[in-house]
């Protein structure tokens, strides 16, 4: 019996010991990936940088620019009313830009000029729980990727495009991936650029946490689980590395040397597993998710040039 009792009181004492992690990882997750407020998330400048500020900027620029072509349109998926901002040029052919994580339509524009330029309408989304579409949790794609097939109905149905392209930046690539490789999805998209995507989220968290050397465990598994329970799946096992195989379509995927968390070796493994229409483009400058703005005329082009191949 007092074998018993010391045993309970171990376990008491590690699990008072262990309570906080729950709880600290949870502030985390609210932070990273619950939109708390319509504050958070809009269709503001979501950081203070000169390279974002610049990329805002000209993608307002962009927009205003456009304007005559441009109507503002909804989609319903998941029970969530989504907002989109859709640029006819008259083409058959359309892109879908899918921003990451705390971006909206609006920081989309600065990717459209070269699809204008290729023949292709422009369809620039706030993803759920992002700028004026409706929602609380981002998924990381795990449920996103559904609203995207939702807005490639609209454009087939409503629109009359004959040819979908999905360009992802960062999470915007991983649900690039997952709606393409969607069974119902393989019937809307013609191809997909990717700007450093990730092979599955928990690495990339792993590798924030690093540069911020901050300790990712025990916090990282924990903030999984919390992905795993707004997100309807475990986002380990719903991953780029997991799915990209099942594409049956070209894939454009861009990195950049500077983007610390684009390690060579995660990147040559996504490779590796993507079908065989593919292509890889390395550029030398650019922080995450700002490879453009470092290497315009050669971005441009490499988007160009893998359009002319679909």
């Amino acid at each position: 019996m007092l074998a018993l009792y010391i045993t309970l009181a171990v376990l008491g004492v590690l699990l008072l010991a262990l309570a906080p992690f729950p709880i600290m990882a949870y502030v985390l997750y609210r932070i990273l990936l619950v939109r708390t407020g319509p504050e958070k998330w809009s269709r503001e400048c979501s950081w203070d940088d000169e390279e974002q500020r610049e990329m805002f900027r000209t993608g307002e620029e962009w927009g205003r620019e456009n304007e005559p072509f441009h109507e503002t349109t909804t989609v319903f998926s998941d029970g969530l009313k989504l907002v989109g901002e859709y640029f006819d040029f008259g083409n058959k052919k359309a892109v879908i830009i899918i921003p990451g994580r705390m971006e909206t339509c609006a920081y989309s524009y600065y990717f459209a000029k070269p699809y204008k330029e290729a023949g292709y309408n422009v369809l620039a989304i706030d993803n759920r729980a992002h700028g004026l579409s409706e929602g609380k949790y981002d998924t990381v794609g795990l449920r996103e990727h559904r609203d995207i097939i939702a807005w490639a109905k609209q454009l087939r149905e409503k629109y009359g495009v004959e040819q979908i392209i999905l360009h992802g930046i960062c999470i915007g690539g991983a649900t690039s991936i997952y709606a393409a490789a969607d069974g119902e999805g393989k019937a809307y998209f013609s191809g997909v650029v990717a700007e450093g995507v990730y092979n599955d989220f928990g690495t990339m968290l792993k590798a924030r946490f690093k540069v911020r050397k901050k300790p990712s465990w025990p916090f990282v598994p924990i903030i999984m689980l919390y992905i795993r329970l707004s997100g309807g799946r475990s986002a380990k096992k719903f991953s780029p590395m997991n799915t990209v195989g099942r594409l049956e379509m070209p894939i454009l995927m861009m990195y950049s040397r500077e983007d610390v968390f684009s390690d060579p070796a995660n990147v040559e493994k996504l490779y590796a597993a993507c079908p065989p229409q593919k292509r890889l483009r390395w550029f030398e400058k650019g922080i995450h998710s700002h490879i453009r703005i470092n290497n315009v005329e050669a971005y441009d082009a490499e988007v160009k040039a893998f359009l002319e191949t679909l």
